[in-house]
């Protein structure tokens, strides 16, 4: 139970990065649906649930660094080699929408030049990468029990001290921008760019479980944990809706409206996860080409850390509603793959 619960808390932390931790994500895959993102939370659990057990478990079986394995013993070589394609430019993608992120963060919070913090997590992220695999994966589940911890404090603080009516809640919600058309879509489109984005680690993450049955158990704990989280980051954004419109950072505002003190520690909170996440993706992105023993390893991750930041300034909220959201469609593909192989290979 104990590998289990760490493979979950490893998958969770790989998932939730920047946009989810400053509430962006949440803002435009469900909270922008108004009351209907009750559902889609509920739908997206399922599905992380779900998927997670089945990437954890095929993880353990075909015991891989890459995914490039993966997604060929899902799809065939043909299909596999265009997913493949697709998942590795997305893994950098992310990484750079995690270094905007931190340098949204330091820019709203701390009020730096946007250059610092992203120069800070690329530096973060690049030393970290010097470790072994299993360093790398504790490093990734390490803040998810303080995020809970801290997401359940501002969740009912929001509820407690809403001044909106259900009603004009729900009218500026809708107000916002969305990433998808409606609500079924936004949560499917959620489940499915975090996939694409995330199976490459979370195989990493199941090949090191000591059995396929704590690999599945470790997927679904993460899964339950990810739903839990979804649920109440979107109930603290739909309480506070008159005070985080048009904030790059929602989640960190509503903190800051309690407290200078809550502030600070949801802005360590989102530091940690957009680090996690950094370092789960880019890790990925890099052993898709050098394995981690090849000399030219090290070099390597300097190089993509120094051309990530260069591409960091593109912005956080247009990365996340735009590269985002095309990603999701393309993990549809994956998605389908997984099914059919649950479906057809289970025995």
């Amino acid at each position: 139970m104990k590998n289990s619960f760490r493979i979950g808390l490893a998958f969770v932390g790989l998932v939730v990065g920047g946009g989810f931790a400053s509430g962006q994500e949440m803002m435009q895959f469900f909270t922008s649906f108004g009351v209907y993102s009750i559902f889609g939370t509920i739908l997206a659990t399922i599905g992380f649930a779900f998927l997670g057990m089945n990437i954890a478990q095929i993880g353990y079986r075909l015991n891989t660094s890459s995914h490039k394995e993966v997604v060929y013993f899902l799809s065939g070589r043909t299909l596999g080699s265009i997913l493949d394609i697709f998942i590795t430019i997305f893994l950098f993608c992310v990484t750079v929408a995690m270094f905007a992120g931190t340098a949204s963060a330091f820019r709203q919070v701390l009020g730096f030049d946007p250059v610092i913090g992203s120069a800070f997590m690329v530096i973060l992220t690049v030393l970290t990468l010097m470790l072994n695999i299993k360093s790398i994966i504790n490093v990734i589940a390490l803040a998810i029990p303080y995020l809970l911890g801290l997401m359940l404090i501002i969740s009912v603080f929001s509820i407690l001290t809403t001044d909106l009516s259900l009603a004009e809640q729900t009218v500026l919600a809708e107000q916002q921008r969305s990433a998808a058309p409606n609500w079924i879509m936004g949560a499917l489109l959620y489940v499915s760019y975090n996939i694409a984005s995330g199976v490459a680690m979370m195989t990493v993450i199941g090949s090191t479980a000591s059995s396929k049955r704590v690999a599945g158990l470790g997927g679904i704990l993460g899964g339950l944990i990810l739903g839990v989280l979804i649920l109440l980051v979107n109930i603290a954004l739909f309480a506070k809706m008159d005070v985080i419109t048009g904030k790059d950072m929602p989640i960190v505002e509503i903190a800051f409206n309690i407290h200078p003190i809550i502030g600070v520690l949801m802005a360590i909170a989102l530091l940690a996860m957009i680090y996690s996440t950094a370092v789960g993706m880019m890790y990925s992105f890099i052993v898709r080409f050098i394995s981690p023993k090849d000399k030219v390893y090290r070099p390597t991750v300097v190089f993509f850390g120094i051309l990530g930041f260069l591409a960091s300034f593109v912005g956080f909220t247009t990365l996340v509603g735009s590269v985002y959201s095309l990603m999701g469609y393309l993990g549809f593909a994956i998605i389908a793959a997984i099914t059919l192989t649950w479906l057809t290979k289970r025995n």
